[in-house]
């Protein structure tokens, strides 16, 4: 059985009655790493990967929750929402909470979900399980409402809730990604746009380091406090500049010498990115991928020298991608200091280089990395 059909069939073997299926996808960013919580642009899409639920509304106050991953349930109810031991159980009960604080009435549910998204790839199932869920109780209970508005209770589903300061990138993709087009977000206003992405004989491959986030908490928090400081200093002469999306880069060019060396490193990153993204975007309309993955391996090295979140795995991975056949860009994707680079590769070459930086990789670090082909797909949405 697939995925799809084992959720389907515990939730007739727990429940026994039919439910209604939903697929909420994991998601993958192209460029425009770290430009988010700058109020910049990011670029993503939702893809094969996901989350399924099989879901029916009950008569009473309980939700009833089974994570097939975990083979574990757990009962609450809906009027008394509070902190499980159960961590999973916190990402959905998180959105329950949510709608109730927007003033919507729910009763219980019976909900079993489960997913082909790898776990600890930085492909946002966190979001998937949030979104998804928000969209499915939206429609079994007829709330009305609106997409954006759920893409907002489960970003808070996830900063209040279980605790994570994600941004809304995640959520944003999960609920509007379209099958063969990525997702021009723009942080600030919230507005998007869809560019092309069509081409048949390409694959998006991602391979995984296998190696862990650790610093990436402490680190982030340091990225963005040193931006704000950047913000800070520029303030002084324009007093308009709230982030550094209000940043050109001839005016911050003027105040080089006011930046403490690091600080100056990691705005000169960050406008550089959101300038490179929106060329990126050119590129894709005008279907030119030559130019759109050199952006990539640009996107990178700025990542690297400027913000400084790569680490020696993820710059093996780049480099060795750089140097086969077949590949139009790589570059890390996420936080750093771990997860994955996604590359884009013609399709009849990544068999090859699946095989060739396998071997390489293990060569070097003593561990194989985990590989995925992607193909870009729809937002979350009703099976049947």
């Amino acid at each position: 059985m697939n995925t799809v059909e084992k959720v389907e069939a515990k939730f007739r073997e727990l429940f026994n009655e039919s439910p209604l299926l939903f697929r909420s996808p994991g998601r993958v960013n192209l460029i425009g790493e770290h430009t988010d919580y700058n109020m910049g642009f990011v670029l993503p899409a939702a893809i094969d990967k996901a989350i399924y639920f099989a879901i029916t509304p009950r008569s009473d106050d309980i939700c009833n929750l089974h994570s097939i991953d975990f083979n574990e349930s757990n009962q609450h109810p809906v009027a008394k929402i509070q902190h499980q031991e159960k961590h999973w159980a916190n990402y959905l009960l998180g959105v329950v909470d949510q709608i109730q604080k927007l003033g919507y009435t729910i009763k219980g549910f019976n909900c079993v979900f489960g997913g082909d998204i790898p776990i600890g790839a930085g492909l946002s199932s966190s979001a998937a399980i949030e979104a998804g869920l928000a969209f499915a109780l939206n429609h079994i209970f007829n709330l009305g409402i609106a997409k954006l508005e759920i893409v907002k209770l489960a970003q808070r589903a996830e900063n209040e809730f279980v605790g994570v300061k994600c941004g809304i990138m995640d959520q944003y993709v999960n609920i509007f990604g379209s099958e063969k087009k990525v997702l021009r977000i723009d942080c600030r206003s919230l507005d998007y746009e869809y560019h092309p992405f069509e081409r048949e004989d390409l694959r998006i491959v991602l391979c995984n380091t296998m190696v862990s986030h650790s610093l990436a908490s402490s680190e982030y928090n340091a990225r963005r406090a040193q931006c704000e400081e950047g913000v800070k200093i520029l303030q002084q002469y324009y007093p308009h500049v709230n982030s550094l999306r209000d940043v050109e880069w001839d005016i911050i060019k003027l105040h080089e010498l006011e930046f403490p060396p690091k600080v100056w490193n990691r705005c000169k990153y960050v406008i550089e990115e959101n300038e490179r993204l929106l060329k990126a975007c050119e590129d894709l309309d005008r279907n030119d991928f030559v130019s759109f993955g050199y952006r990539m391996y640009q996107s990178h090295e700025g990542l690297r020298d400027l913000y400084e979140v790569s680490c020696k795995e993820l710059d093996f991975l780049v480099d060795l991608a750089s140097k086969q056949k077949g590949v139009l860009g790589s570059r890390m994707m996420g936080g750093g200091f771990g997860g994955c680079t996604i590359n884009i590769i013609e399709h009849n070459k990544v068999n090859e280089f699946i095989s060739e930086v396998s071997g390489k990789y293990q060569m070097e670090f003593d561990k194989k990395p985990d590989t995925y082909i992607c193909t870009i797909e729809n937002g979350t949405g009703l099976l049947h």
